[in-house]
């Protein structure tokens, strides 16, 4: 973005003696100025350097009428710099072409010829409407950034592991930050507790949410609690929170190592997925309704064996809802197949494989939704 100061134009006109008058106006008032004669140099300087306006003509040589080839040129300028205000003239003008103009993007259409004082006006004004928005942008953009910085931040920073579990992660939001969360804590060192959850929605509403659920996930998940009791406590907080249209899913699991068992409660969220030794694939399906919408719901907890050799897939539903360039879904089927070849994989080497083989289903379209994969092996 230029930097404040003199406000730099980009001038393009392919008759000099208009370049010529434009200069002799323009240097008169605060304004630096690069002139060009083609719609090729446009582009050209555009891809080095950095305006705060395009004053540009309509019509050039090939076509010096009808404006297609400056509303051709006005297009590809905003394919460059969505952001670069546009001021356009034409000595042919029309409301129909000037219509046009301002729906390829320009922001004001000046007719020639220009009155000097009304021209000055509107190129004053344009220039600092723009950098009034692009100042704004880069603020929004830094309040992104910091944003994204604090939701890392709350996943967690190394994942738990020793002789009894080993886990791999992954957690890809859509938008830069999104609803999507994961937790791993060793309460003790043959009991691991986890949990996933997704937010509906995309972008910061959903961040805010999502920090807010892991936030009372983590305060509640005491060692003596069971998980269908988190959900609830969770549920009753999130409804109070929760604006109209909103809601999350959740699955809050305990591996307990020493009693070979595995204790959960499944809040609406995508069934975590076990894989058994042998072969079997089973689903933890077993809970209760989505989070924040009913106060009073109830919740049940589900429990099954835990095994040596097992691979637990804890997954979001940017995972299963991924699709290809026929609008095939990935699915929960294809990702349970998965996991019953590569059952005597690692937990690294798992995880990678299922995160590459949706990748190429999905692939050119990539993740339409945030996802997130949280692998356990069992040892």
């Amino acid at each position: 973005m230029p930097t404040l100061g003199r406000a730099r134009l980009l001038v393009a006109d392919d008759q000099p003696d208009v370049l010529e008058a434009l200069r002799l106006l323009l240097s008169q008032h605060d304004f630096s100025l690069q002139l060009v004669t083609s719609p090729v140099t446009v582009l050209e300087r555009l891809r080095e350097d950095d305006f705060d306006l395009l004053l540009m003509d309509l019509n050039y040589s090939r076509d010096t009428t009808s404006g297609d080839e400056g509303l051709q040129l006005l297009r590809d300028t905003r394919a460059l710099d969505a952001a670069l205000p546009v001021v356009v003239m034409t000595g042919w003008g029309n409301i129909e072409l000037a219509v046009e103009a301002m729906r390829s993007g320009a922001q004001s259409f000046v007719q020639k010829p220009w009155d000097n004082a009304d021209l000055v006006q509107v190129l004053q004004r344009e220039v600092e409407r723009g950098r009034g928005a692009r100042a704004q942008t880069a603020h929004h953009q830094r309040e992104e950034r910091d944003a994204l910085l604090i939701q890392r931040a709350l996943l967690p920073a190394a994942l738990p592991g020793n002789e009894h579990f080993q886990l791999a992660a992954n957690w890809q939001p859509a938008e830069g930050f999104g609803g999507d969360c994961y937790d791993a804590a060793l309460v003790a060192p043959t009991d691991l507790t986890l949990s996933i959850a997704d937010v509906a929605g995309k972008g910061l509403p959903a961040a805010l949410l999502m920090s807010s659920l892991q936030a009372a996930v983590r305060a509640f998940a005491v060692e003596s609690t069971l998980p269908a009791a988190i959900c609830a406590r969770v549920n009753r907080l999130l409804c109070g929170q929760m604006i109209a249209g909103r809601f999350a899913t959740m699955c809050f699991l305990r591996l307990d190592r020493a009693r070979q068992v595995i204790t959960y409660a499944n809040a609406g969220h995508n069934p975590p997925l076990l894989g058994r030794a042998g072969g079997v694939v089973e689903r933890l399906p077993a809970g209760g309704t989505v989070l924040g919408v009913f106060p009073n719901a109830e919740f049940h907890g589900g429990e099954v064996p835990l095994l040596s050799g097992d691979r637990l897939l804890l997954y979001t539903d940017g995972i299963t809802e991924a699709r290809n360039p026929e609008d095939e879904e990935y699915g929960e089927e294809r990702l349970a197949a998965l996991v019953a070849e590569h059952r005597r994989l690692g937990v690294t080497e798992l995880h990678r494989r299922v995160l590459d083989d949706v990748t190429r289903f999905a692939s050119p379209r990539g993740f339409q939704d945030d996802a997130t994969l949280l692998v356990v092996a069992v040892t």
